[in-house]
């Protein structure tokens, strides 16, 4: 399953300054500073990043692409860890979120022309993030098919992608904690793709159903219909896991 439309676009600057060369309009962000809205607050215009990917679009159209690697970094590190927690949550495993992360971000680079304003780039990126996760979920079910073993993931693994601080649990709470993990990500891999896409998104990426549609492609009815399945059929397994311990 794809998630939404191949390559769509998002939204544009909130400033302009002009080429000296080529009296280009060329979008300019404030790249230190982000405001973040307060939670159900009305959207203040485009995000950091958004302002950003249209700076490095124009430039990436006007052949400064040194300058544009260098800004385009900004963005990497202000969603990496973000991506990190949606690849790891799709893949459970350390290394193929952190390569999907990487592979999601030199394509989200590499086709930064076709970036256009009716998306955020965050719903841009989450949703190549993501189509990408769930092919490398294809490839993997048919390696496992015919030769290779599924790897297996550590705790200290998921705490290195996820960026949670480590502390020193006791030996009964490291067991039931990897325990529940485990019990949590087999009822997730039971679940239909579109089930499983929308609660991840709901739940681990924290969107609304609006954000979420706009990502998948569905309406917002169908994404509310898809969460609710997910959280009857997640708690339906993880009681049957409990009951028959």
């Amino acid at each position: 399953m794809k998630i939404g439309s191949e390559l769509p676009g998002a939204s544009g600057p909130s400033d302009e300054r002009r080429s000296a060369n080529a009296g280009q309009v060329v979008p300019t962000v404030d790249r230190t500073t982000a405001v973040t809205p307060e939670p159900g607050a009305a959207p203040a215009g485009p995000s950091f990043e958004t302002r950003v990917a249209a700076e490095v679009k124009a430039l990436v159209c006007r052949g400064a692409l040194a300058e544009a690697r260098e800004l385009f970094a900004a963005i990497v590190t202000r969603q990496q860890r973000r991506a990190g927690r949606i690849a790891y949550h799709f893949l459970r495993d350390a290394a193929d979120a952190d390569e999907a992360v990487q592979e999601a971000f030199v394509k989200v680079y590499l086709h930064i022309e076709s970036f256009q304003e009716n998306l955020p780039f965050e719903v841009w990126f989450t949703r190549i993030l993501i189509n990408g996760c769930l092919d490398r979920r294809k490839s993997k079910r048919r390696r496992e098919r015919w030769l290779l073993p599924a790897q297996q993931t550590t705790a200290d693994d998921q705490l290195r992608v996820e960026g949670i601080p480590s502390r020193s649990p006791s030996p009964e709470e490291v067991l039931l904690r990897k325990e529940r993990r485990k019990q949590v990500a087999r009822a997730i891999e039971r679940l239909p793709d579109r089930q499983r896409t929308v609660l991840l998104l709901s739940l681990y990426d924290e969107r609304s159903p609006r954000e979420v549609s706009e990502i998948t492609g569905m309406n917002q009815s169908t994404v509310r219909v898809h969460l609710f399945r997910a959280v009857r059929k997640m708690r339906a397994l993880l009681e049957g896991s409990r009951e028959t311990r």
